[in-house]
């Protein structure tokens, strides 16, 4: 089985995105990728980009992370505020320095203005659009299973992503500067970055030989020479970063190989004589993506009782019971997830996740807790199809039709089937007293669904 195909089966919560066609008679036949949306993961990428952000000026909420599964080392920004990193530039990251340099990197990027210059961002840089050709074609090919909650996308070409999202050596020399501003700004070395700009001179990880982000992001050795002259005067070169980041840049590479690799590659970088926390981790996930489950579950059971307080082991350990055909014992595993990651904040993915599994248990207590929770989910998560997926799912079962067509407009609206969108939201008009807000908001997808149907 691919690394695709396991994390589909094992439901790593993801985003169905929305996607816009590519130009006509254009369809591209590279792998299959898929955007991937885990609690754990983004709040790591984004607390690590959170004061870089700060420091480049930019309001950490306005800028979207979206983390793609694919093996190339590849990261970019589009559309001025949002910015891709693919999972093989997470996992070949060997230090927090060096993911911290490449954010700092992409946040010059943003900070500098360096916009992806594409017709299709010129007249439209919905988010929803980029993402359409970030991820590549005009359909997804989605599961066909409610609790999978990944859309697997038919990539572009290796060319025509290059091409799109290709920098100049000017820029790339101006995001150098910033980066390495930025890094200074929050009290952090450099060095991490000099060594991932290293990292690229010696990675051959496509056919050509280039390392994906070096084809995107212009190397020269001059910049590396100027990266290593900032090193040597900056007043923070020998900083180290706090021991929280490197616990959590390792669980979340650590993480990312167990869905992501093979078995016998996870194996080899995390052999049974490592009892460290990411290696156990990553062991217990690769148990469960070979269907051992009491092997998963013993090994993440011995996470939870060295460490109680740790939501993101509960959560894993309420997929793996679900996913085994135990929704009353996952119930329970998601809750105490919640009670632990609420503590800090929302955590709409979680808790999509855990109405997932009220929504199979089908009682009436179990069904109007999943609405409330997906109600909640949409507003911090608009872009999310699956969500509102299952928010129609609920809401029609809980005898609100009207707001449950209204739900099922939106989602086929981000999926880009604006007729289907109009049908729907035209069915919430005749079923909503005139005024609600479900009404209202029906009458502006009628209004988009029929602009965009005129476009097209």
């Amino acid at each position: 089985m691919t690394p695709f195909g396991r994390l589909v089966r094992t439901g790593l919560v993801a985003l169905l995105v929305a996607l816009h066609s590519l130009a006509d008679g254009e369809r591209a036949s590279a792998r299959g990728r898929t955007l991937i949306h885990d609690t754990e993961i983004e709040s790591t990428v984004r607390d690590f980009a959170h004061p870089l952000l700060e420091a480049a000026g930019l309001q950490p909420d306005s800028v979207q992370i979206f983390v793609i599964g694919d093996t190339d080392l590849n990261a970019f920004v589009a559309g001025g505020q949002n910015m891709f990193l693919f999972t093989g530039l997470l996992m070949r990251t060997e230090t927090p320095g060096q993911l911290s340099g490449v954010l700092a990197h992409e946040i010059g990027h943003i900070a500098s203005g360096h916009l992806v210059r594409t017709s299709l961002a010129a007249s439209d840089a919905s988010t929803a659009a980029i993402l359409g050709i970030v991820l590549g074609t005009a359909a997804a090919a989605v599961s066909g299973r409610a609790d999978a909650g990944a859309a697997i996308i038919q990539g572009t070409t290796s060319a025509l992503r290059s091409s799109m999202f290709r920098y100049s050596r000017t820029q790339e020399a101006a995001a150098d500067q910033a980066a390495t501003k930025l890094l200074d700004a929050t009290g952090q070395s450099s060095r991490g970055y000099v060594e991932f700009l290293e990292i690229l001179e010696r990675e051959t990880v496509t056919v050509a030989g280039r390392a994906a982000y070096a084809t995107t992001h212009p190397l020269t050795r001059d910049r590396i020479i100027a990266a290593e002259r900032h090193l040597a005067r900056s007043p923070w070169t020998e900083a180290a970063p706090p021991p929280d980041q490197v616990r959590r840049h390792a669980r979340m590479v650590a993480k990312l190989a167990g869905f992501l690799l093979e078995p016998e590659q996870v194996l080899k970088r995390y052999p049974e004589t490592d009892r460290s926390v990411p290696a156990r981790y990553a062991r217990a996930i690769v148990a469960f993506t070979q269907s051992a489950v009491d092997q998963a579950l013993d090994g993440i059971d011995s996470l939870i009782d060295d460490h109680p307080q740790d939501g993101y082991f509960r959560e894993l350990r309420g997929q793996i019971l679900f996913e085994s055909g135990r929704p009353e014992d996952a119930l329970a595993a998601y809750g105490d997830a919640l009670r632990l990651l609420e503590s800090t904040g929302p955590v709409p993915r979680t808790a999509i996740a855990t109405a997932r599994v009220e929504l199979a248990l089908n009682t009436p207590d179990s069904n109007r807790s999943a609405r409330k929770r997906l109600e909640l989910a949409t507003r911090l998560l608009p872009y999310s199809r699956h969500a509102w997926r299952q928010l129609a799912i609920a809401q029609g079962r809980t005898g609100a039709r009207g707001l449950a067509a209204v739900s099922l407009a939106e989602e086929a609206l981000l999926g880009n089937r604006p007729a289907e969108a109009l049908d729907f939201a035209r069915r919430a008009q005749h079923l909503l007293a005139e005024g609600a807000p479900g009404r209202l908001r029906a009458e502006d997808i009628i209004f988009d669904a029929k602009r965009r149907l005129r476009r097209h």
